[in-house]
């Protein structure tokens, strides 16, 4: 089936959110928060797990395509009695399933009834300052795919995509973070060394093959986005070493303690 016969993705995306709130008993999730390599450990540390549901059993959801990443919607009652929805089923463009699935997760959000979007990710580093391990809040981003989530004559404006004021009160956090700009290229191969000059060129700080096509749906269903990115590596070319996914989970692995503590209390922020 292709994507423009498939069901309407914003029905979709509420049945999604009546199954949501018919599982786990909340009737809205405030904040909602995709977690990428790395990242992972945040959800133990927002506060008290209400349930947690395989990503499967929620209509427009599937397992996911790759090792190291969750397969579960998680709800959160935060310490102020807020909810967060803790979104570990992913899905990556390069996984051919079309932009109407790498959208879901953040339609599905809005649906539930969040106000704020966190999308977070692992990525490659063209900043040399930026050994792995460092977390880089996005300030701007590339989209590479040639494709967009909107469909039809749908024109929605991108600046301050991602919100300088959630920015800014991630450094009342951490005043070291620093930002950078995001491309999204397709994969799933590594880009080129090439290809990351190219995307150097063109203002890219960071590089990776998430993020951008679902900040852009998060942007018109409403809600107010927050990136940070993991860097897990350099990307090609600024390091002579080759890519791996390994490497990848092993600087998510190393890192996500802190990276994971830091976005809890971002999080406690809201």
């Amino acid at each position: 089936m292709t994507e423009t016969t498939a069901q309407d993705p914003f029905e979709l995306a509420q049945q999604a959110a009546d199954v949501l709130r018919e599982r786990t008993g909340v009737a809205r999730h405030k904040i909602a928060l995709t977690l990428g390599s790395g990242w992972g450990g945040a959800a133990d540390l927002l506060g008290e797990t209400v349930a947690e549901i395989p990503a499967h059993e929620v209509p427009g959801f599937s397992k996911p395509a790759l090792e190291g990443h969750g397969g579960t919607l998680r709800s959160i009652r935060l310490p102020d009695g807020e909810h967060a929805l803790v979104i570990g089923a992913r899905t990556h463009f390069y996984e051919g399933k079309g932009v109407r699935a790498v959208s879901h997760g953040v339609r599905t959000a809005a649906a539930a009834g969040a106000q704020y979007m966190i999308l977070t990710n692992g990525c490659g580093g063209l900043n040399p300052d930026w050994v792995p391990g460092t977390p880089v809040l996005i300030s701007d981003h590339l989209n590479l795919t040639a494709r967009s989530p909107l469909e039809g004559a749908t024109f929605v404006d991108l600046t301050d995509l991602y919100s300088q004021r959630l920015r800014e009160l991630a450094r009342t956090v951490d005043p070291s973070l620093d930002e950078g700009v995001y491309a999204q290229f397709p994969g799933p191969h590594y880009e080129t060394p090439a290809e990351v000059q190219m995307a150097k060129v063109l203002g890219a700080d960071l590089v990776g093959m998430s993020t951008a096509l679902e900040a852009i749906a998060a942007r018109q269903a409403g809600l107010e986005i927050l990136g940070m990115s993991l860097v897990t590596n350099a990307a090609a070319g600024i390091s002579p070493e080759a890519l791996s996914h390994e490497e990848v989970l092993e600087a998510g692995r190393a890192a996500g303690p802190r990276i994971s503590r830091l976005l809890a209390e971002i999080v406690g922020k809201l």
